[in-house]
């Protein structure tokens, strides 16, 4: 709740409970929504969890993760998480990817309309990279992403493991979460009125 632009996203969070039928969120904007949604806290880590970390999947295969092996890769880059413990006390939510390292990665709402990722699948090859460069040249005390470079040689490129997983979640989602399960009369979510729609 300390940063400055907090009450605008409680707007828009509280916004899209009422207008839209399923939300992503990412990263911060994850813990953000547990926090709001769930009065989950987040936990600041020791270190920068950075890097390129393998996820298992739970809960039997949901169909937001149709199509992924049962090991996927994806990338971190965070200084907080939020503990399992606190997530299985909420009955409403559930966990479907989680880390050995990286700890839980991947929560949704029982009912499907929230999607909660802490890692970022949506990277592209790069974003690891600049982000290494943009903290060494600021002065900061950073490792090398986990798992990124080969050899953790940071002159060689990056390999892209990620990039099919990344696709498939944002189709399942797509299409599963927000096509098929938007109802045709978006007034029955909440007995909207039209004039609000």
């Amino acid at each position: 709740e300390e940063v400055d632009y907090w009450s605008e996203l409680v707007e828009i969070m509280n916004w899209g409970e009422e207008h839209v039928y399923s939300t992503f969120y990412i990263c911060w904007g994850a813990q953000a929504g547990l926090y709001h949604h769930f009065g989950i806290n987040k936990s600041i880590m020791d270190e920068k969890l950075f890097g390129v970390y393998e996820h298992d999947i739970y809960n039997d295969r949901p169909v937001l993760l149709r199509g992924f092996d049962e090991v996927f890769n994806m990338p971190q880059s965070r200084h907080t998480k939020v503990h399992a413990k606190d997530i299985e006390k909420i009955p409403e939510l559930e966990i479907i990817a989680n880390s050995k390292e990286a700890g839980v990665s991947i929560v949704r709402s029982r009912d499907k309309r929230n999607i909660f990722i802490m890692g970022h699948l949506e990277y592209d090859r790069m974003t690891l990279a600049k982000e290494y460069e943009r903290d060494i040249k600021s002065g900061k005390d950073i490792k090398i992403p986990f798992n990124y470079y080969p050899d953790n040689d940071v002159n060689k490129k990056p390999v892209f493991v990620w990039r099919a997983h990344a696709n498939l979640l944002f189709s399942n989602w797509i299409n599963h979460h927000v096509y098929q399960g938007t109802p045709y009369d978006l007034t029955t979510l909440r007995n909207i009125p039209d004039s609000q729609i």
